[in-house]
């Protein structure tokens, strides 16, 4: 099968090429799919796309590509929003973040939105659905409570998605007295050191099932 996948930010593009055999382009954006349908690709992974400042990746264009027998594989990201949307029409969905988006655990775009850097695609904010991850880890640690994983999650909530960083929820929570100083310490390090990238283990799912197919 004649293969491109879009990504680039939850997982780099080099990396993706040399797991999944594809070709590879940047987060996709309005009008990419009906462009990879008409240059002949048969089969199409959605990882990373763009949100919020140009115009995301149509329904209508992945369905009438799905109508004319285009295999579409989507989780992680953009891909997981639009699998959770478009699964009922043959778009296959894979991951954790498409399940919790399919089941209503999550609703929102900002869920897995982030800054960029235009350039290399890189993120340069902290996704909230890593922070979920991360800071359920550290409670499961001891390292924070019950009480303060939720206050902490608030105060991700509350902040624009270009803005979430860990060292930055947690200044706040600290300057808040919701945290004391050794804890704060203690949770910045435990986030630098094992954040639950829940985004890059879902992208790899989708470059297994990009695979799996192409056998």
């Amino acid at each position: 099968m004649k293969t491109i996948v879009f990504a680039g930010t939850s997982i780099g593009l080099e990396e993706a090429g040399k797991l999944s055999g594809a070709t590879i382009h940047g987060p996709v954006k309005r009008g990419d799919v009906t462009q990879s349908v008409k240059q002949g690709y048969d089969l199409i992974g959605i990882i990373d796309g763009i949100f919020f400042h140009r115009a995301a990746v149509g329904h209508r264009e992945i369905l009438e590509a799905l109508r004319k027998n285009v295999t579409i594989v989507g989780g992680c990201s953009m891909g997981a929003l639009r699998a959770s949307e478009m699964d009922r029409h043959g778009m296959i969905g894979v991951g954790k973040i498409y399940e919790w988006y399919r089941d209503g655990v999550i609703e929102d775009d900002d869920e897995v939105a982030v800054a960029t850097n235009p350039d290399t695609y890189e993120s340069i904010s902290a996704p909230f659905v890593n922070i979920r991850c991360t800071f359920l880890s550290a409670k499961d640690e001891g390292i924070i409570s019950s009480p303060q994983e939720a206050f902490l999650l608030d105060i991700a909530k509350a902040t624009h998605y270009s803005l979430r960083s860990y060292y930055g929820i947690i200044k706040s929570a600290r300057d808040r007295g919701i945290l004391d100083e050794n804890t704060a310490a203690c949770l910045i390090d435990f986030c630098r050191d094992t954040e639950v990238d829940i985004k890059r283990k879902d992208a790899l799912t989708v470059l297994s099932r990009i695979k799996e197919l192409n056998l």
